[in-house]
């Protein structure tokens, strides 16, 4: 995963190319990776929100709605949706380089306050 920078707070945005990592033995973007890329996604912009804090996935649901191909690349693109002092929604957005959306997955993470040592 690559990470790319945004110019707003409540967005996140990665890229990911399709190989034999995250691929099914059919050749296809695996819904898994998929997941994982979103929720990695949605954690690390829980993170920037609230550097002092632990965000940490507790939900992750989504729709595959197109398949990628290996050699391909997907870029996520992640909105905050709710952002409470404990909990962060955001709505994931997939695409293959062609803008077509693959899929769409919706994160919540847990936000969790360090103790001071």
């Amino acid at each position: 995963m690559e990470f790319i920078s945004t110019p707003e707070d409540d967005t996140c945005m990665a890229r990911m190319r399709v190989d034999e990592r995250n691929r099914q033995p059919f050749g296809f973007l695996s819904g898994g990776a998929s997941l994982a890329l979103a929720e990695n996604v949605a954690g690390v912009g829980s993170c920037a929100l609230c550097p002092e804090c632990a965000c940490v996935g507790i939900e992750v649901s989504g729709s595959h709605v197109k398949a990628v191909v290996e050699g391909d690349t997907v870029t996520a693109y992640a909105r905050l949706l709710s952002c409470g002092q404990t909990l962060h929604v955001w709505n994931v957005d997939i695409r293959n380089t062609a803008g077509e959306l693959i899929s769409n997955v919706r994160v919540t993470n847990y936000v969790i306050k360090r103790k001071k040592s």
